[in-house]
């Protein structure tokens, strides 16, 4: 009697197994591409010159450089979580400012305790900028408004996680070629 293996179960099986391996491979370019990212945003830190407000087109190109806003009026106030430069938690304020070259910036002004904004009519504020939401802000170098310094935007704060993911990827196509070799083991008893 021949032992027959089942055609589409290791069609099925060899197709799955090739995804999570081409899904591990992926993360692993990922992690490269991460890596790089990150090595070029710590570069921009180290880098002082002043650079303009950046379009939505150029942000991140322009994340963690340092620029310059001049806040002609201040459209509101919103307090977010956020750490000041001691590391203690609170709330940061970030105001959402009219520009005189049109359009507008958010601009995290300090740090504090309450979520309570305090007022502020605004003026020029220098700082780094950092992701928020879809678009960035400005995390301003000296407090305004009374606040306390914030702590400065940081690079090693994004999620380099994808070596983790490889592995998994990798993992979970191990298994499934395991579980399909006891299932084809059983079958033939």
């Amino acid at each position: 009697m021949t032992r027959r293996i089942p055609i589409v179960s290791t069609i099925v099986v060899f197709a799955a197994c090739l995804t999570m391996i081409g899904l591990g491979i992926w993360q692993l370019q990922r992690k490269e591409e991460k890596e790089a990212l990150i090595a070029r945003y710590e570069a921009a830190l180290r880098d002082d010159a002043v650079i303009a407000w950046p379009s939505p087109a150029d942000y991140d190109r322009a994340l963690f450089r340092r620029t310059r806003v001049d806040c002609t009026a201040v459209r509101g106030m919103d307090p977010i979580s956020g750490k000041s430069a001691s590391g203690e938690s609170g709330w940061v304020h970030i105001a959402r400012c009219s520009r005189p070259e049109g359009g507008v910036a958010d601009v995290t002004i300090g740090w504090s305790r309450s979520p309570q904004s305090p007022p502020w009519a605004g003026g020029p504020v220098t700082g780094r900028i950092a992701t928020y939401g879809d678009g960035v802000r400005l995390v301003a170098e000296t407090p305004q408004a009374g606040l306390a310094p914030l702590a400065p935007p940081d690079p090693g704060d994004l999620p380099n996680n994808h070596l983790a993911y490889a592995v998994q990827w990798f993992f979970f196509a191990a298994t499934a070629v395991v579980i399909y070799v006891l299932a084809l083991r059983r079958r033939g008893r």
